[in-house]
C-alpha cells in the first residue's frame, strides 16, 4: 500500500504498489536546496546502507534498502538537512546488522550516529512483555528527541513508509502497527504541529483498522463533493468579489476534514454522514498578520458570524504553535461556513510543524522559533514526566493522556497566557505552573472567588493558586486532575511517601522482633548488617525495612538472620502498638471496620504493609493456615484519629426519621459518612449508616443516643 502526501483538499489514495526509488532519484530531489558536497555524503550514506543490508530482504520480497530509501526521500520532500537524511539511509543498521554506534560516528558524524540510535529499538528479548517493550522503546526515543529533535521527524518518516507497505504483514500484526500509530505517533505528529504527516498517518491507520468503513466513507466524500460544487464556486466567487473591492490579495482554498477525522467527529458526536458534511470550509491564506484581520472583517461583512464561533489562535497560539483565525458563518441558504485565516508562514508552520525550519528555510523567522521553542517546552515536560513515573508502563500511560489535550486557555495573575487540556482543574493548573507550586497547593481563586481545588477551568477564566509550605499533594487529587505532568507528580510523592513510612514501621516491626532477645537494630553490628544486605542483594538497611514495612519480606526471618539463629528469647515478645497515625503500610480492613477498643490482629499484605482486623472477622478465619503472616498488635494508649464503623438501624417509616437520625448523630460529636437505605415493607425500613467514631466508648454512646429516638426499634453493629 502507498500513500502519496496530500494538498488541502485533496483524500489520501491508498495504493497496492509504491514507485520504485533509485539514489539517483532521491540525490536529484536533494540538489534543489543541499549543496553538492552534501549530496555526496548522501550517496556515501546509501551505499554504506546498501552493504550493511545486504542479502535482507522485506517481506513484500523487495532488497531491505529499498524502505531506508524511501524514508530518506520523505525526509528530502520535507527539504530536511542531509545530516536527517543520512540518517533516514543508515536508520535500521545498527538494529538490524552489526554495525555500531561508534562505528557509524567514526563513518559519518557524531550527530547522524546520535540520530540512527535515538529511532533503533532495545532488544525484544530484554522485555517481559510486547507493552514494556514499546513503552521502554518510546522512552528511549523520547529522551533522545530531547537532545534533537530530527529523531522524531526519521521516526515520523520510518512510520510513515511502513504504514504505507503494510499490505505485506499478517492481518494482526497491521492491525497492531496501525493502532499504535492512532494511539501514538499521528498524536505526536500532531503535538509537534505536522498536520500533513498527521493525517496520512491517520488516513492509513483508517485504511487498515477499518477498510469497509474506509472505502464506504471515502465514495461518500467523493460523491458529496460534485454536489456541492456550485454552492463552493458560489461562495468563493462572492469572497473573490468582495477582496477585489477591498484590494486584498489572498488564496482561497475549498477545505475538506481528513478521513479519519471525520469518522471521528461522526463516532464521538454520534452524527450523521449528512450532518457532519452540512458545513463548507474555506482556508484563505494572505500575505501577513495585518491583512489576517482584514480579511476576517471582509467575510464578517459578507456573512453573518455564528455568535460564540470565532477563535483567534493568532493572538492565542494553540500548544503546537498553531496559529489561525477561525470563524463560523451563516451562508447562502442558511448553510454553516467554516473560514480559516492565516499568512503564508502560519499555513507553512500548519502544515510542517518543527519541520517547517527545514522545509522552508525559515530558521531566523518567529513562527519557527516558536515551534521548535514549544516544542523544546513540550519535551522538557516528557522528561520531569518520565523521572516522576515508576515504571515505563506508567510513563506510556501519562503520555497517551499528554498526547490527547482538547486545549481551553486561563490567565495566571499575572496575564501570563496557560495552555491546559479541556476539564483541567485547578490542580492542573498549579502544576503547568511549576511542580513546587502543585505539591504545596491549599485553595485557589478563579477570578476574585474562592473554588474547590477540583473545579474544572473554562477559557479564559484568570486562575491564582494559594500555597503553604506545610502542604502536601493529597492522594484524592488522582480522581480528578487530568494532566499527565499533575498526576504523576502526585503519584511520585505518594510512593516516596510511602515507602518512607514503610521504612519507619519496618523498623518498628523488626525491633520489636529483636526486643525478644534484649537487642535493637542499632545493637547489631554493621558487618552483620552488611552481610546480610549482600546475601539478600539489597543495596542499604532502608530496602531491607522498606521490604519488611511493605510486608514483601518475613520480618521473622530477617530477624533470625540477623541473630545468627544461635540466641534464646529472654522474654516474650510486646504487640506491635497501632496509633492509626501510620499513613499507607498500615490499613484497617473494610470487612469488620476495627475501632480502638477491638481485640485486633495483623495481616502482613504483600506490597500493602499490615491490615488490621477484628480478632472475630471472617476473613482471620479463611486465612488461618498463613500464621507466618499473623502479626501480634495492640492498639497504642495515645490513638487519636476517627474511624469508620458500619451500623443498622431498624426504624419505622415516618417522615423526617433520617433527618431525625442525623442530628441525633452529630450531637454526639460523630459524623455520618455514608447512608444507604433498604425498604423492607410499608412500615419498617433498615437504614445502614456507616460512621465515625474514636472508639468503643464513643460508639456505645452514639447508640444509647438513638435508642432514645422513638421510631428506632433495634440498632446494631455490622462487623462483616
Amino acid at each position: 500500500m502507498s500513500a502519496k502526501p496530500t494538498v488541502a483538499g485533496e483524500l489520501v489514495q491508498i495504493q497496492e504498489a509504491e514507485p520504485k526509488l533509485t539514489i539517483d532519484d532521491l540525490c536529484f530531489a536533494t540538489s534543489n536546496y543541499l549543496e553538492t558536497k552534501q549530496v555526496d555524503d548522501i550517496r556515501r550514506a546509501y551505499f554504506y546502507a546498501e552493504q550493511a543490508h545486504e542479502g535482507q530482504m522485506r517481506r513484500s520480497g523487495d532488497p531491505y534498502i529499498t524502505h531506508p530509501l524511501a524514508v530518506a526521500h520523505v525526509l528530502a520532500i520535507m527539504h530536511m538537512d542531509h545530516e536527517c537524511i543520512m540518517a533516514g539511509l543508515l536508520h535500521d543498521v545498527i538494529e538490524d546488522t552489526e554495525v555500531s554506534s561508534e562505528e557509524l560516528a567514526a563513518e559519518f558524524s557524531d550527530e547522524v550516529a546520535l540520530l540512527v540510535n535515538g529511532v533503533s529499538k532495545l532488544a525484544q528479548a530484554a522485555f517481559e512483555t510486547r507493552q514494556h517493550a514499546q513503552a521502554e522503546n518510546l522512552r528511549k526515543m523520547l529522551l533522545a528527541m530531547s537532545q534533537d529533535i530530527r529523531v522524531i521527524i526519521v521516526k515520523l518518516a520510518d512510520r510513515l513508509h511502513n504504514m504505507r507497505t503494510l499490505v505485506h504483514l499478517r492481518p494482526e500484526k497491521r492491525r497492531r502497527i496501525a493502532h499504535e500509530t492512532l494511539e501514538i505517533y499521528a498524536p505526536i505528529a500532531q503535538r509537534l504541529g505536522m498536520n500533513l504527516m498527521r493525517c496520512e498517518l491517520e488516513d492509513l491507520g483508517f485504511h487498515v483498522l477499518y477498510p469497509i468503513r474506509y472505502r464506504v466513507l471515502a465514495d461518500a466524500v467523493r460523491k458529496s463533493r460534485g454536489n456541492r460544487k456550485e454552492i463552493v464556486n458560489q461562495i468563493t466567487n462572492s469572497i473573490l468579489n468582495r477582496m477585489e473591492q477591498e484590494e486584498i490579495s489572498a488564496d482561497i482554498q475549498g477545505r475538506e476534514k481528513n478521513l479519519y477525522s471525520l469518522y471521528k467527529k461522526m463516532v464521538n458526536k454520534q452524527l450523521s454522514f449528512s450532518e457532519v458534511m452540512d458545513m463548507y470550509a474555506f482556508r484563505i491564506i494572505v500575505d501577513d498578520v495585518d491583512t489576517c484581520y482584514r480579511m476576517l472583517g471582509v467575510v464578517h461583512n459578507l456573512y453573518k458570524p455564528v455568535q460564540g464561533k470565532f477563535k483567534d489562535y493568532v493572538a492565542i497560539p494553540k500548544a503546537n504553535g498553531y496559529q489561525s483565525l477561525h470563524t463560523v458563518l451563516f451562508g447562502p441558504y442558511g448553510l454553516p461556513i467554516e473560514v480559516q485565516v492565516r499568512s503564508r508562514n502560519m499555513d507553512q508552520m500548519a502544515e510542517a510543524g518543527v519541520a517547517a525550519h527545514w522545509l522552508y528555510k525559515t530558521g531566523d523567522s518567529e513562527g519557527s522559533n516558536q515551534a521548535h521553542r514549544r516544542a523544546r517546552q513540550w519535551l522538557q515536560g516528557i522528561l520531569e514526566m518520565q523521572k516522576d513515573s515508576g515504571d515505563s508502563i506508567e510513563f506510556l500511560e501519562n503520555l497517551r493522556i499528554d498526547l490527547f489535550p482538547e486545549e481551553i486557555y486561563v490567565f495566571t495573575p499575572k496575564g501570563q497566557i496557560m495552555s491546559l487540556p479541556r476539564g483541567a482543574t485547578t490542580v492542573d493548573f498549579a502544576y503547568a505552573v511549576h511542580s513546587d507550586i502543585g505539591d504545596a497547593c491549599v485553595a485557589a481563586r478563579v477570578g476574585r472567588h474562592l473554588v474547590p481545588l477540583s473545579t474544572q477551568l473554562e477559557n479564559g477564566q484568570s486562575v491564582d493558586i494559594i500555597t503553604s509550605p506545610s502542604t502536601h499533594p493529597n492522594p484524592a487529587w488522582l480522581n480528578f486532575v487530568i494532566t499527565a505532568k499533575a498526576r504523576s507528580n502526585i503519584r511520585h510523592y505518594l510512593k516516596q511517601l510511602r515507602n518512607d513510612e514503610a521504612v519507619m514501621l519496618g523498623r518498628r516491626l523488626l525491633n520489636k522482633h529483636l526486643q525478644a532477645f534484649s537487642v535493637q537494630i542499632k545493637d547489631i553490628s554493621h558487618q552483620r548488617i552488611h552481610d546480610l544486605l549482600d546475601e539478600l542483594e539489597l543495596e542499604s538497611l532502608d530496602h531491607l525495612l522498606d521490604d519488611i514495612g511493605l510486608g514483601n519480606r518475613s520480618v521473622f526471618l530477617v530477624a533470625q538472620k540477623l541473630l545468627q539463629d544461635d540466641l534464646s528469647p529472654e522474654h516474650e515478645q510486646q504487640p506491635l502498638l497501632i496509633a492509626g497515625t501510620e499513613g499507607m503500610v498500615v490499613n484497617f480492613a473494610r470487612c469488620c471496620h476495627p475501632i480502638p477498643g477491638d481485640p485486633i490482629s495483623g495481616f502482613v499484605s504483600a506490597g500493602r504493609g499490615i491490615i488490621i482486623h477484628q480478632l472475630g472477622c471472617k476473613t482471620i478465619i479463611n486465612l488461618r493456615d498463613q500464621q507466618e503472616k499473623w502479626l501480634d498488635v495492640a492498639w497504642s494508649p495515645d490513638v487519636n484519629r476517627e474511624f469508620p464503623v458500619d451500623i443498622v438501624i431498624h426504624a419505622k417509616n415516618k417522615r423526617g426519621v433520617l433527618a431525625t437520625i442525623a442530628v441525633a448523630v452529630s450531637e454526639t460529636d460523630s459524623n455520618i459518612e455514608n447512608v444507604m437505605v433498604d425498604e423492607r415493607d410499608s412500615e419498617y425500613s433498615d437504614l445502614r449508616l456507616t460512621i465515625e467514631v474514636i472508639n468503643r466508648q464513643h460508639l456505645a454512646r452514639v447508640i444509647r443516643r438513638l435508642r432514645r429516638i422513638d421510631v428506632v426499634e433495634r440498632i446494631a453493629r455490622i462487623n462483616q
